[in-house]
């Protein structure tokens, strides 16, 4: 399996969410990295980790990579100090991507402790433009000092969840692949079916 990771937002150009002295971009920049270690350590191929304001950019490079599941990494924000917690999105009408999601959610809550604000359905522009199984992970609140704590010390732990979720995606899938199996069952066969 080949993974794409997209750490949200931008080193350089874009700090995204900002709180309790932390900047999204530096957070995910590092988790993605880590991502990408734990993955590769599992022999699973990450074929790219991009971080970039350029949302076509990103699905464009996304789509020539030949990946076979894109993964965007984000911490949540709300004027609502209260709001914590992790969320994963996907398209609503996409059965591998919704599998994605709970694998991944089901991972950074049990690893990290956080609240558990489900699988959660959303058009985003990274979602519906990119033309393999994908998905949005919110990690934490960052404007939520409980969980920008998680956050500041916590991000190995997500990294890990994120890989482990990863991981257990790609061993439930076996049933669906197999050489007796055609096109419509097959999840790396997906991309540009609706599928997704």
């Amino acid at each position: 399996m080949k993974v794409f990771i997209n750490p949200g937002h931008d080193l350089d150009l874009d700090p995204g969410a900002c709180a309790s002295g932390l900047k999204e971009s530096e957070v995910v920049a590092e988790v993605g990295d880590l991502v990408k270690q734990y993955l590769e350590a599992a022999y699973v191929e990450v074929v790219q980790v991009l971080q970039d304001d350029d949302l076509d950019y990103v699905c464009r490079a996304a789509n020539r990579s030949g990946a076979d599941i894109f993964v965007s990494i984000h911490c949540n924000a709300a004027t609502n100090e209260q709001a914590s917690g992790t969320e994963t999105f996907a398209m609503s009408e996409a059965m591998f991507s919704k599998r994605l999601a709970h694998y991944i959610q089901d991972q950074i809550v049990s690893s990290c402790g956080t609240v558990d604000r489900g699988i959660k359905f959303a058009n985003y522009y990274m979602l519906k433009n990119t033309t393999m199984p994908a998905v949005l992970v919110e990690l934490a609140f960052i404007s939520n000092k409980s969980d920008a704590l998680l956050l500041l010390e916590k991000k190995d732990e997500f990294a890990r969840a994120i890989a482990r979720g990863i991981t257990d995606y790609e061993v439930s899938l076996k049933p669906f692949v197999s050489t007796n199996t055609g096109r419509e069952n097959n999840p790396y066969a997906m991309r540009g079916t609706g599928y997704e």
